[in-house]
């Protein structure tokens, strides 16, 4: 049957219909670049920062998006995937996103012993890995990684300012040579546990202060009092301490209940960092406790700092206050924020305009060609990756930790000296309950 000219115009109009939604489709689809976003927003390490470093990493995509999105033309589009404390569920969350959703970019990842294995299986899909948060040295260290990057610390970093403050301050806070002081190293046994205590040992060693324990458990022990019993028969003056929440509220309660005194604690940010949980548990028992990590942004001086800094640290508090409800905010949540606002401001702009396009070649160059001074992010240090070929390739080697001290009901920075907000109160007070 010959077609008519009603049906010919129907069917030109439905074909036109169809290439118009295509074209929408397709328009919608070329002004948005999704992003994966990979944290536990379940398990232990939920309340131990990563929900905090995972709306800090939301708060710099609002903030980006509000003007436009990347570089005032292309929106973020958030992918999240919560790994639920577990590394093989992170594992399979990352492969779901690369596989699946078909996303070239994942931004995140909380937990070292979670970032070892992504970062080799990113890097064997030649995709992008932005990770805002673990601090393992081991994730980079010989690895030559090409499609990884961190603007965060290392854990070895933790290891040089712990040293560093003991030996600047043994004399003249204790009364004792540095190579007087006796510091006991605890850990949980992952990654990041393990690299600090690693760091700790090599730098301490190296100042001359003596170790006199080293100890490594599991972050689900169900008992820690063995731990305890060992560090009192060490005699330790100084404990260092890699943690997340639930073994730090362990320790220090069985630590109480035994009666152990130290003149010091150093914390190694994880569950340390979150002081509003700690403080909950132990009000101020834990008072003048350190605790050593990238600082929260709202602490510096924003006088010491790059233009319109302060001001983006002002918009991240207030957003995380009232995302939250909290009034503290906490180390984890200015680095989801800083090192997602690096890779939106700094990196994927220059992928595209320089580079061409967003894929994830074109953003590993853009990486590489970052260059931000010291002053000129929200924490204070600058960012610039170590090239491929180098021993730590992807690593930001302009990252700095600080040492921060509780001080009641707020935080102080006590360490680098040339920017700290208060001067240490070295050893713990006497009137401590810990206090030796």
């Amino acid at each position: 049957m010959p077609t008519s000219r009603r049906q010919l115009l129907k069917s030109t109009a439905a074909a036109a219909a169809a290439l118009s939604l295509d074209w929408t489709r397709a328009q919608a689809q070329a002004e948005n670049l999704r992003i994966g976003l990979i944290y536990d927003l379940t398990g232990p390490f939920a309340a131990g920062g990563s929900v905090a470093s995972s709306i800090g990493a939301q708060i710099a995509i609002d903030l980006v998006n509000e003007k436009g999105g990347v570089g005032g033309k292309t929106k973020i589009a958030p992918v999240a995937a919560d790994s639920q404390s577990k590394p093989d569920v992170a594992i399979n969350e990352a492969e779901r996103l690369i596989s699946q959703e078909k996303i070239d970019i994942i931004n995140g990842v909380y937990a070292s012993s979670h970032a070892v294995p992504l970062a080799a299986k990113v890097e064997q899909q030649k995709k992008i890995l932005w990770i805002t948060t673990a601090v393992s040295t081991a994730v980079f260290k010989d690895k030559n990684l090409q499609y990884v990057f961190r603007a965060q610390i290392h854990s070895d970093q933790y290891g040089q300012a712990f040293a560093s403050f003991l030996a600047e301050h043994a004399q003249g806070k204790l009364g004792m040579d540095p190579k007087d002081v006796k510091v006991a190293l605890i850990h949980e046994d992952g990654p990041y546990g393990v690299g600090v205590a690693a760091a700790d040992e090599a730098y301490a060693k190296q100042a001359g202060i003596q170790v006199v324990l080293r100890e490594g458990y599991s972050a689900s022990a169900p008992d820690l009092s063995v731990l305890v019993t060992k560090i009192k028969r060490a005699k330790a003056d100084v404990i260092s301490h890699a943690g997340y929440n639930p073994d730090i509220t362990l320790f220090l309660r069985q630590a109480r209940e035994s009666g152990l005194r130290f003149k010091m604690l150093f914390g190694a940010g994880a569950g340390y960092s979150q002081l509003d949980k700690l403080r909950a548990t132990f009000g101020a028992d834990i008072d003048n406790f350190c605790n050593i990590d990238p600082v929260p942004a709202q602490l510096l001086d924003p006088a010491k700092l790059a233009p319109g800094i302060g001001d983006l640290t002002n918009a991240m508090v207030t957003r995380y206050k009232a995302k939250t409800g909290a009034t503290e905010v906490p180390p984890h949540c200015s680095m989801g924020f800083n090192q997602t606002w690096v890779l939106l401001n700094n990196v994927l702009p220059v992928a595209k305009e320089k580079y061409g396009s967003f894929d994830p070649e074109a953003i590993r160059k853009a990486a590489l060609d970052v260059d931000i001074p010291a002053g000129g992010t929200i924490q204070g240090y600058g960012v610039k990756f170590f090239p491929p070929g180098t021993p730590l390739s992807g690593q930001n080697e302009r990252s700095t930790p600080v040492v921060m001290q509780n001080a009641g009901d707020r935080i102080s920075v006590v360490w680098p000296t040339n920017i700290r907000t208060q001067d240490p109160v070295f050893p713990l007070p006497k009137g401590s309950t810990y206090g030796a």
